[in-house]
This record gives C-alpha cells, sequence and structure tokens, in this order.
C-alpha cells in the first residue's frame, strides 16, 4: 500500500522531533547547486558523526512548533526564523569544528551555466585553443587578442573573464565550454551553527583559547580601571585597591615613627641595602678584571714607547746635534 503525503509528513515530523531530542547542535546549511549525487557523498562523509536533514522551510517550521507546544520554552525555537530560502540541518553532537571540515571537504567542481553568478573570479590563460581561425570574430566580440599559431587560434594574454558576482553569459559559457574549463565548485555553505540555543556563525569556531582569554583579560582590565577611577570597588579593581592602600601604609611607615610588621623588610633595605644587593656574576667579575688588566698593559706599552730623545742624551743632546 502506498504511503499518502500526510503519512509522510508524520514521518518527516517524527523524524525532526527526534534529532532535537537527541542533538545538541544543528549546522544551518545552503544547499544551492547541491545536486542528488553530492549530496549523497556527503551524507557518506558525515556517517556516524552527524546527520543531513532537508526538506521545505514551511515544513520543518510547522514541526518545529509542534514540537514547541509540547516542550515549551525549548531553545529550538530559535531556530524558526533563521529558517529561510533553500536550507537543510546538520545535527551533530560531535565537534564541531571537525564536522565543518567534512561539510565543506565535499565540493564539486561545475560548468559556467549560463544565467548563473560567479562564486570566484575566472581568468583564462593564454595558450592553444584548439579552434579553428575562423572563429577568429568570436573571440574579438569578448575583446580577447588572440593570433593564428599552426592553424588554430591562440590567446596571446591572460583575460579575466568573469568577476565575483558578475552573470554569466552565452559567450563567457561557450567559451569555458570550448576550452573545457569547470571553474566553479560547489558544495553545502554553512551559514549558522546552533548549538543549545545560541545561534553563532562559522567564524566563531576559528577562535583559539588563547584568543578568548586575552579578550577576558583585556575585559577584565578596563573594568578594573573605571572602578578605581570611580571609587566603586569591583571583584576586579579589589586587588589593585589593596595593593595601593598597602602602598600608602608603606609610605607612611617609612616617613613617620609609626611601624608595622609588614614594613620591617622595607625598613631593612633601606637601613642595609648593600645585603640585599646580588654579586655580580662570576663571569662578569672576571671579565671586569681583564678589562683592568689590559689598559694597565696598554699603559705600560705606551710608557715603554715613550721617545729617549737621542738615546736618553748618552751622547751630547738629541737629533738635532748630529
Amino acid at each position: 500500500m502506498p504511503i499518502v503525503v500526510s503519512d509522510k509528513k508524520k514521518a518527516y515530523g517524527s523524524r525532526l522531533g527526534d534529532y532535537i531530542n537527541e542533538y545538541k547542535a544543528a549546522f544551518i546549511v545552503g544547499c544551492d547547486n547541491v545536486g542528488s549525487t553530492q549530496m549523497q557523498n556527503i551524507r557518506g562523509g558525515l556517517r556516524g558523526k552527524a546527520v543531513v536533514l532537508m526538506g521545505k522551510n514551511t515544513t520543518m517550521r510547522k514541526v518545529i512548533k509542534d514540537f514547541l507546544k509540547a516542550n515549551p520554552g525549548h531553545p529550538i525555537e530559535n531556530l524558526l526564523e533563521h529558517l529561510v530560502g533553500n536550507v537543510g540541518l546538520v545535527f551533530t553532537n560531535h565537534d564541531l569544528g571537525k564536522v565543518r571540515e567534512l561539510i565543506l571537504a565535499n565540493k564539486k567542481p561545475a560548468p559556467a551555466r549560463v544565467g548563473s553568478l560567479a562564486p570566484v573570479d575566472v581568468f583564462v590563460d593564454p595558450g592553444p585553443t584548439g579552434c579553428d581561425p575562423g572563429q577568429t570574430a568570436w573571440f574579438q566580440a569578448l575583446n580577447i587578442p588572440t593570433k593564428i599559431n599552426k592553424g588554430q587560434i591562440e590567446m596571446i594574454s591572460r583575460v579575466h573573464l568573469l568577476k565575483i558576482g558578475d552573470k554569466v553569459g552565452d559567450s563567457q559559457a561557450a567559451l569555458l565550454q570550448k576550452l573545457n574549463i569547470r571553474p566553479f565548485s560547489y558544495a553545502m555553505k554553512i551559514d549558522l551553527i546552533y548549538e543549545n540555543g545560541s545561534i553563532f556563525p562559522q567564524e566563531v569556531l576559528d577562535t583559539k583559547d588563547e584568543d578568548i582569554l586575552a579578550k577576558l583579560f583585556g575585559g577584565i582590565g578596563i573594568l578594573a580601571a573605571a572602578s578605581i577611577a570611580l571609587a566603586y570597588p569591583t571583584k576586579a579593581s579589589i586587588v589593585h585597591s589593596l595593593n595601593d592602600a598597602y602602598k600608602h601604609l608603606l609610605a607612611i611607615g617609612m616617613g613617620t615613627s609609626y611601624k608595622f610588621k609588614q614594613a620591617k623588610e622595607f625598613e631593612d633595605f633601606l637601613a642595609n641595602a648593600s645585603n640585599f644587593v646580588a654579586a655580580a656574576p662570576a663571569a662578569a667579575a672576571s671579565g671586569g678584571a681583564a678589562k683592568v688588566e689590559a689598559k694597565k698593559e696598554e699603559k705600560k706599552e705606551e710608557e715603554e714607547e715613550v721617545d729617549m730623545g737621542g738615546a736618553g742624551g748618552l751622547f751630547g743632546g738629541g737629533d738635532d746635534d748630529w
């Protein structure tokens, strides 16, 4: 007995409800230009890690609304407004970053079809085209410089045929087909990610723990500075406030006769600072001694090289007497 439409909808609704209960996260994916064969390959690559559920937006929204009636307050409600266009859901409980890689890895090259929008820039490199010289006018119509070489048309410079967002025309599609170039590649496009009621873009998955900690510490620093400036104590500023108070007490202890235990170490330091000076490394000391010895040697050599003025006057005077 064939399954009637209502039975199919009930089965679909039951499956979507089970997925909502079973999985904590879902990718909202765009499926434009993704064919059935490619979809099967994606499902196979995700097997054991995620499940793909496609369907009409109106059906998905209705199932979710019915689910919310039975489960009021469920965070899946946040997903409703994003079910717009040709989208599907990829449910998972695995690592979101790894599942994203699997979704985007399955790409299929495709020709440039007339009327489609170019998702990437398309360049055609110089070289033989395989076209006979009778088609030169057709290349000229596309403003492509050519020459005749060995009985066929050859492009002599690189051509920027399509820019991102350009609509593919008849001439561009025909040229790419003649040159056997499939410039586009299509895959599932991840629009948003749902996790336990939160909706966020996929770029969040590229954020590292170090980036989060840097942002957190930066925010804590700003909060501490504002708290200190407003004289309003908070957990972020209390350490700085205590340190500032301690510094003021030390200043009072150093400048007056008021003494307390925590200031003794600083008093001892000021009283006999040489006890707290670290000895220079032996290597540095030996190096300094070597420099002193070198200076002494230089001085000694200079004294030995002093001109004695004609053997010190032993033969009756200087050079002028000879």
